[in-house]
């Protein structure tokens, strides 16, 4: 089970990749037809609905790598039970965030896909399309933080401080 949540994650992470490699296809193809004399029709709405799904796809992924931004400094000063404690608040704290998060953005594609919704640029788009990378990031980042607090809950090290460790070794 546990090979199923890495791939997850490690999908995530793939597919933010390759939205900005989206990104900068669209970008270069209308830099060329500018040269050209033609232009990309809603190159920047496309460009724009492919930096959300990267930002979101990559929270997940991000999350697991202990790439998010943490106060080390003050957190490795903290008695390791008071710190144990600690991660368990913030972890649980997190989970409701993002289980809100994703269940909001769920909603949002759902509103978007019965009422119709498209985009205003020259090509229109059903605005459910570019808003699902968005839901599905968020509830990835939601499973990758439920798996850190049950990792915790059981005593175990969660990904995210395995690699802040690595990390801080590296430095050393």
């Amino acid at each position: 089970m546990n090979s199923i949540r890495d791939k997850l994650y490690l999908t995530s992470g793939y597919l933010a990749g390759l939205c900005i490699i989206l990104i900068t296809l669209i970008i270069v193809a209308q830099i060329v037809g500018r040269l050209l004399g033609f232009i990309v029709p809603s190159a920047e709405d496309f460009s724009g609905y492919s930096l959300a799904a990267a930002t979101f796809f990559g929270l997940a992924y991000t999350f697991r790598e202990g790439g998010h931004i943490r106060v080390s400094l003050a957190i490795s000063r903290l008695p390791k039970k008071v710190r144990h404690y600690q991660e368990i608040v913030i972890l649980f704290v997190a989970l409701v965030m993002s289980s809100y998060m994703a269940y909001y953005c769920c909603y949002m594609v759902w509103e978007s896909y019965v009422f119709e919704e498209v985009s205003y640029g020259y090509i229109p788009v059903p605005i459910w399309i570019p808003q699902t990378p968005v839901a599905i990031g968020m509830f990835a980042l939601t499973l990758a933080v439920l798996d850190a607090l049950v990792a915790k809950l059981r005593g175990k090290t969660p990904g995210y401080i395995q690699h802040e460790d690595d990390l801080n070794l590296e430095e050393i």
